[in-house]
């Protein structure tokens, strides 16, 4: 998660109404799927799927495209990291506390 700065607001909005297919294009190549960003108040929660088994190397494939760098230029003066100093991550990571599987576990009957 990281905050959206609420005068960065409607720039933000309006640049994720239309990413850049170039952008997307390296996130599907890093291996990222089902990749949503939602917003409350002036939270962003962020939620992706990474499919691949290198994530760190998937992580500088992004990092190193150019348009991808550009396109963060644009957004991160959008945005107020909320993760701990000294970490490293620009958005905070969030600890999973529940999660309905896809499919369910078979259950004893109630006794």
């Amino acid at each position: 998660m990281i905050r959206l700065r609420p005068e960065q607001r409607e720039t933000y909005l309006r640049l994720h109404a239309d990413v850049w297919p170039s952008v997307e294009q390296t996130l599907r190549e890093a291996n990222f799927r089902n990749y949503t960003i939602f917003l409350h108040d002036d939270l962003l929660f962020g939620y992706y799927e990474y499919v691949g088994d290198d994530y760190e190397a998937d992580q500088q494939l992004i990092a190193a495209d150019p348009q991808t760098q550009k396109w963060w230029k644009l957004t991160d003066p959008c945005q107020e990291s909320l993760a701990e100093p000294g970490s490293g991550d620009w958005w905070a990571p969030m600890r999973e506390v529940w999660h309905l599987a896809e499919d369910a576990p078979e259950q004893s009957p109630p006794r």
